[in-house]
């Protein structure tokens, strides 16, 4: 089983999970029963969808998590009940947790993870939750829209030295799930089984009196998997010209240059004059990659540009998430002490879904996603209309639709139900899930937008709950 870099204990959470559970435990509420949904308000990117990731991270977590000798002591110093301590000494999460699979395709305000079990581990878990399944959904959404643009051509992640700390670690993941191919990452790739990749950096040239002994010594070193870094002085005259004795070079000696890699300047005209000068030089094995800035609207311009690529290196622009650096997933109750909950605002669109709940998403006769998730009441069945969540007026009848239900029992008793998937498997989920998505909803401009609605059931006890705290 992935053993997780960081090695998380409870006190990875905030410390009013730890003042609220000191109440619930104090006044005799320890075994009282919540349910928790996550869910996230607004699609980052101005994306059609989004990617979920994160979740096998969050069950092996959930399995190993406990109240080490050190976290009692610290929390004994921070003036918590010793009776309370003492409990936590005791602490498992021993909750059910129903999900969405990693890896599929999610929208705006259905739940996507249901969590069940008594108040005070439920409210512990929140943050590293959130923490975890906020981050790398946001930076698989992101790497799903650079494959999108990338269309068949390799994506790399160059990004840990940009990376927000360790958060560089789990981006490499997130960013195989949604549609890259390697690593830069060593550590990811050693705990994930993520393919690794790396070349040279200018440095290694720039130490030796001329580039091409660098480029011999790195190709005798290297001589199956060799690709030579050709900007470092000027790429047209220098560089390329220097990859092609090498490859010459290498050739004599039954082996073949793999590629050369173009860091900086106009990439479209770059790449175009390299290619011919290495065609006409009979190296067309020679692959081209190319790195520096990129992101999803400048992959997709060199895509259009028509640039002769075979390998975009991305680094800051993936790890960071850029621009929105952050996915507004949260975590809300539900249901608790046998009732549904619900959490009112000024906001309309802030007010919350009561109930444990399933999701069913509408497929039609080809098995493509129609373009509309129904939230109901766990209970309901056979739901064939669905309401839009602010304007009752407006309904989808579902008759017509093949019905399939999103949240599954993952986790039980604090144990997972499954063993974990490796990362490749959730990535090759992913990808087939997303051609089960029509294309309006993949463009960058405007995409269509996916309905998400209630069932009548569910947006009536919603109603009635709204009532009776405005009483």
């Amino acid at each position: 089983m992935h053993k997780s870099m960081i090695d998380y204990t409870a006190t990875y959470t905030d410390q009013y999970q730890l003042t609220m559970s000191q109440v619930y435990f104090l006044k005799g509420q320890k075994d009282s029963r919540a349910v928790f949904d996550y869910f996230f308000r607004s699609l980052p990117f101005n994306s059609g969808y989004a990617l979920f990731a994160g979740l096998e991270d969050l069950l092996n977590t959930l399995e190993n998590l406990t109240f080490d000798r050190a976290d009692l002591e610290f929390l004994k110093e921070k003036g918590f009940h010793p009776e309370f301590i003492a409990h936590l000494k005791q602490f498992r999460f021993n909750g059910t947790i129903y999900s969405s699979h990693e890896g599929d395709i999610i929208f705006p305000t259905r739940p996507i993870l249901q969590v069940e079990g008594n108040l005070i581990e439920t409210q512990i878990i929140e943050t590293i939750l959130l923490n975890i399944l906020n981050f790398q959904t946001l930076i698989a959404t992101k790497a799903s829209r650079m494959k999108h643009a990338a269309g068949n051509h390799k994506l790399i992640d160059f990004g840990l030295r940009r990376a927000q700390g360790a958060g560089g670690y789990y981006a490499s993941r997130a960013a195989i799930i949604g549609g890259f191919d390697a690593t830069s990452n060593v550590r990811a790739g050693r705990d994930y089984d993520i393919p690794l990749s790396g070349t040279m950096a200018h440095s290694y040239i720039e130490t030796y009196d001329d580039e091409l002994t660098a480029f011999s010594h790195f190709a005798e070193v290297h001589p199956d998997n060799c690709i030579l870094l050709v900007d470092t002085y000027n790429t047209l005259k220098s560089g390329v010209p220097n990859a092609i004795r090498v490859a010459r070079m290498m050739e004599k000696e039954g082996h073949r240059l793999k590629g050369i890699r173009i860091d900086s300047g106009d990439l479209a005209y770059l790449t175009k004059v390299a290619r011919q000068m290495l065609d006409d030089a009979s190296l067309n094995y020679v692959q081209i990659a190319v790195s520096n800035q990129l992101d999803e609207f400048i992959i997709k311009s060199l895509q259009e540009q028509e640039a002769p690529i075979d390998v975009f290196g991305v680094g800051t622009s993936l790890v960071t998430g850029h621009p929105d650096a952050a996915l507004d997933g949260v975590y809300k109750l539900a249901f608790a002490n046998g009732k549904p909950r619900i959490k009112l605002s000024e906001n309309v669109s802030k007010t919350t879904l009561p109930h444990r709940k399933q999701v069913y998403r509408m497929f039609d006769s080809e098995g493509l996603f129609s373009g509309a998730d129904a939230v109901t009441i766990s209970t309901e069945k056979d739901v064939e209309t669905m309401y839009h969540p602010l304007f009752a007026h407006k309904s989808l009848p579902l008759g017509e639709y093949g019905k399939e239900p999103l949240l599954v029992k993952v986790m039980e008793n604090g144990r997972r139900l499954s063993p974990s998937r490796s990362v490749s498997e959730i990535a090759e989920y992913s990808k087939n899930r997303l051609k089960r998505l029509p294309e309006e909803y993949k463009r960058f401009n405007y995409p269509h937008i996916y309905k998400v609605g209630l069932s009548a059931g569910l947006m009536l006890e919603r109603d009635r709950l709204i009532l009776e705290h405005k009483k």
